[in-house]
């Protein structure tokens, strides 16, 4: 059960992180209702956190304030850690870098030493060829954030070599294998490969996209297609 206290911290957290934030974001990020929201953020004023509200734009808070060290507790240092050690093993080598350098800055900030972070009996073997489909991981990840085309050459199961221009909107883990959800230029249709079996990713001309692409749809038409063999 989540206490009062961290939902709190919580929400200081995401004001801090995204303002000027709205009550309606806050609600749906935290998982209660604005009438909630309404009633933490009376508490965090009687607490002294200097948070006000900007008419028509949302929640901030003042220049210049800033959060008490972090006081983690064990679970939370578990989950961190075992998120840690997914990323580092299951993903590209630029995240997998990036987790290691969050795990020092969280050890900066936390009252914790390292050595309580850096658990030596948490493992997540690497299972995958880190020579390519890390490398593959990397340039579809950034592709995604900066919302460019790439062209890929995959080979399905059959060993049927095809050529795809494609925009990737997002990268799905399935326990043993990752897919890149995409718009395939070539099909006109939402499309997922599979990592493993893409040979090679190059940056392609950029494609226009039909006006109803995006995430959310891709999301709600993925239910219904299977990964390309």
């Amino acid at each position: 059960m989540t206490h009062k206290s961290d939902r709190l911290f919580q929400l200081t957290n995401l004001i801090r992180a995204r303002q000027p934030v709205s009550t309606l974001e806050l609600a749906e990020e935290i998982g209660v209702s604005i009438r909630t929201i309404y009633r933490y953020i009376d508490d965090l004023s009687v607490l002294g956190i200097p948070v006000y509200h900007e008419h028509g734009q949302g929640y901030r808070l003042h220049d210049g304030y800033e959060l008490a060290p972090l006081s983690l507790t064990q679970e939370e240092l578990d989950a961190l850690v075992t998120g840690i050690r997914l990323v580092q093993s299951w993903t590209g080598d630029r995240l997998s870098l990036s987790a290691q350098t969050l795990l020092h800055k969280i050890q900066a900030a936390s009252e914790k030493n390292l050595n309580d972070l850096e658990f030596k009996n948490m493992e997540a073997p690497i299972l995958f060829d880190r020579q390519q489909d890390a490398l593959h991981w990397d340039t579809v990840r950034l592709a995604i954030r900066k919302e460019q085309t790439l062209c890929i050459h995959y080979n399905d199961k059959h060993k049927q070599h095809t050529e795809r221009p494609i925009h990737p909107l997002n990268l799905s883990f399935w326990g043993n294998k990752w897919t890149v959800g995409t718009w395939c230029h070539l099909r006109q249709s939402y499309r997922d490969f599979r990592l493993d079996r893409i040979a090679s990713v190059t940056p392609a001309s950029q494609q226009r996209l039909p006006d109803h692409v995006n995430l959310e749809n891709y999301l709600q038409a993925r239910s219904k297609m299977s990964v390309c063999d």
